[in-house]
């Protein structure tokens, strides 16, 4: 297998620390749109980095992502790029015959006149209405291949498949007790997405009304999160997960809630209230005249990186799925889970938690396409395939998955 992977960012960087211990493929082009960030993910890695080659590629042009495939001879494209670029990466692995894996999927757009009680163009939209083509080319789009969306969807598959035999609702939770020292305040992954699913109308699904949606950070719960994490407020965000599991797995209602706190809400708000959550460039007076600028890049480019924050970092990370239903007549209630501690990715692969968190699960699934485990063609999600192998691995990779009973 070759792949080519997009986005040397966070995450991108810890995919590369992470495949480098795995012997499954042969080469990984390494493409960003800055091309020492390239170079410097793949000299990290030492003497491991023989399979690697660092190039520069810019993610929204379609034309050179598709050059840049062909060129390498590369099977696959791993997109670990912001939202932005998902559909031009999508299609430019489409035009040149190659598989496709990411873990956010194509943008959603509010409903113009009922933004917060229906939907309108739904997260991943874009991609399932090229399914027809995907499964012509005999490739596999395999969308939402992260921690949250990924990981999780596998979680409720299980559920399905051996836990439950029926299923009242699913519910993703995700929490952490991370701090970041000398910052108030100082997201763990991209703002740029965090802005984009945080204040986006939440979607809820539900059988009998199929999807609709919320206002931000609607219906606050609290909930225990294991391993020392404890209790946080949960609200609902929109997240590709409530897109994608109705979509296999049968479930009377799907939800997606994440424990922000009540200050990081507070921050979201205020950029909204300012207007410096818009993607729309606005003209900027400068010493050397004026310029176009997007107010979200300026707030992701004042804020600290991500990727650099894990010196600083102290906790653990934890993404679940909930499941409430009936096991052999009986009500039965879980929580299957997989929690990190900043402290251990740090000291074993020099990556915080939640990107490492996040880069594991595509490695994972790219191993198990690799050796012949996951098959499928068009466009899926995780929620496709079977669960087990993907779990198993996991814990082969040192970092196991739990399970809670209620």
């Amino acid at each position: 297998m070759r792949i080519l992977l997009v986005g040397a960012g966070g995450v991108g960087t810890a995919i590369t620390r992470i495949a480098a211990r795995r012997p499954f493929f042969d080469h990984m082009v390494v493409a960003d749109y800055d091309l020492p960030r390239a170079e410097a993910a793949v000299a990290a890695l030492g003497v491991r980095s023989d399979r690697f080659t660092p190039v520069r590629v810019d993610a929204a042009d379609q034309a050179a992502v598709t050059t840049l495939l062909a060129e390498h001879r590369c099977d696959v494209l791993l997109n670990a790029t912001d939202p932005r670029f998902v559909l031009p990466l999508f299609e430019a692995a489409l035009a040149v015959g190659a598989d496709y894996l990411d873990m956010a999927m194509s943008m959603s757009k509010p409903h113009p006149e009922r933004p917060y009680e229906e939907v309108g163009v739904k997260l991943g939209d874009d991609q399932f209405a090229r399914e027809r083509e995907w499964a012509a080319s005999g490739r596999l789009a395999l969308v939402g291949m992260g921690v949250e969306p990924g990981l999780a969807d596998v979680f409720a598959r299980y559920a399905a498949d051996d836990l439950f035999d029926e299923i009242d609702e699913i519910g993703i939770r995700d929490g952490a007790n991370l701090t970041v020292d000398g910052y108030e305040f100082a997201p763990s992954f991209s703002i740029w997405t965090t802005i984009e699913e945080c204040l986006n109308p939440p979607v809820v699904y539900e059988r009998d009304r199929g999807w609709y949606t919320t206002e931000p950070f609607s219906e606050p719960e609290i909930f225990d999160f294991p391993e020392g994490i404890g209790p946080v407020e949960c609200v609902n965000v929109e997240h590709e997960e409530v897109l994608l599991v109705p979509r296999w797995v049968n479930a009377g209602r799907v939800t997606f809630k994440y424990g922000l706190g009540e200050d990081f809400i507070g921050t979201l708000k205020t950029l909204h209230a300012l207007g410096v959550d818009s993607t729309e460039p606005v003209t900027v007076r400068t010493d050397q005249g004026t310029a176009r600028v997007s107010p979200r890049d300026v707030v992701a480019a004042v804020l600290p990186d991500p990727a650099e924050l894990g010196d600083r970092m102290h906790g653990k990370t934890c993404a679940g799925t909930w499941v409430r239903g009936v096991k052999d007549g009986r009500p039965r209630e879980v929580y299957l889970y997989h929690v990190v501690d900043n402290q251990w990715s740090m000291s074993e692969y020099g990556s915080q938690a939640v990107v490492w968190q996040t880069a594991v699960n595509p490695v994972i699934a790219l191993e198990l396409l690799a050796n012949g485990a996951w098959k499928g063609t068009g466009v899926l999600g995780p929620e496709a395939f079977e669960p087990v192998p993907f779990m198993d691995l996991l814990v082969e990779f040192g970092s196991p998955w739990g399970m809670r009973e209620h």
